[in-house]
């Protein structure tokens, strides 16, 4: 295993090269390769425990790899996944958002006015800066997730790693979200984030398919093709409209449920990029 803590090239941000992550004897990511490179936005799609979440853990350097070395060039936020939990914090929006500050400053010193313009800018970018007096737990879960998303965006990092954003969250959060991933990658910073979704994965350039490792890289219409998604999520479609989405097995609806289709197998030739082993599919929670 090796982290090192720059990489050649003013572009690339992340390289890894044929990283892998064991909880014990339990494969959470079999050997992976990637490039991640300022101004892109990527979506991780894949079932549950496809290495979603560890592969974002991994580059935030949460999680260590257990073979294989991975290196990353700039600053890293990320934003987890946010169910109910956070219905407990005893903190104001206001104070959430000065964490991504004391972050970004590694919590030192006072906050100077450069700070709280930064605080302001990022909650106008997520449309919040109308809650920053309110006791966060209060909130609604789209509201917390856009609090949390400008809190990252407050520590102006070069990565931005965000799991499953919007999945459950009111549609004007979910689209405002995306929305800020875009404006994001054309500002020149790289956007990773997971989803169930083909909908959100097709508004960027960039897909990792991922079952176990890496399946596939690259571009939407490359990627999401019924072939390469019935691999990766055992045939398990459904149809709407000829456009395929992907089964939530998280249990939220981002529509109207539609009547499943299965996808058949065709095999793996429309691979943009090949691994050799099969991977073992345990569960990371993404």
């Amino acid at each position: 295993m090796a982290i090192a803590a720059n990489v050649p090239g003013t572009d690339v941000l992340v390289e890894a090269t044929d990283v892998c992550v064991h909880y014990g004897s339990t494969v959470a990511l079999a050997p992976t390769s990637f490039r991640l490179t300022r101004g892109s936005a990527v979506a991780l799609v894949g079932s549950n425990g496809s290495g979603k979440t560890t592969l974002l853990s991994t580059v935030a350097g949460l999680v260590k790899p257990t073979a294989g070395s991975i290196t990353v060039k700039g600053t890293v936020a990320m934003v987890t996944q946010s169910p109910d939990h956070h219905r407990w914090v005893p903190l104001t929006v206001d104070e959430v958002l000065r964490m991504g500050r004391y972050h970004a400053r590694g919590l030192m010193g006072r906050l100077r006015a450069s700070d709280r313009a930064i605080i302001a800018d990022a909650a106008d970018v997520l449309e919040v800066r109308h809650l920053r007096r309110r006791p966060f737990g209060e909130l609604s879960g789209g509201q917390q997730q856009r609090v949390l998303v400008a809190q990252a965006l407050a520590a102006q990092p070069d990565i931005l790693l965000l799991d499953e954003p919007v999945t459950g969250l009111d549609l004007p959060s979910q689209l405002r979200i995306l929305e800020v991933i875009d404006e994001l990658a054309d500002n020149g910073q790289c956007v990773v984030f997971s989803t169930h979704h083909l909908a959100e994965a097709r508004r960027v350039d960039r897909v990792l398919l991922m079952a176990g490792c890496v399946l596939a890289d690259g571009g939407p219409e490359q990627v999401l093709v019924p072939a390469l998604l019935a691999e990766a999520f055992g045939g398990r479609l459904l149809r709407d409209d000829g456009t395929s989405i992907l089964v939530d097995d998280h249990g939220h609806d981002h529509g109207e449920p539609h009547a499943p289709e299965l996808v058949p197998h065709h095999g793996l030739h429309q691979h943009v990029h090949q691994h050799g082993a099969d991977p073992e599919h345990h569960g990371d929670g993404g």
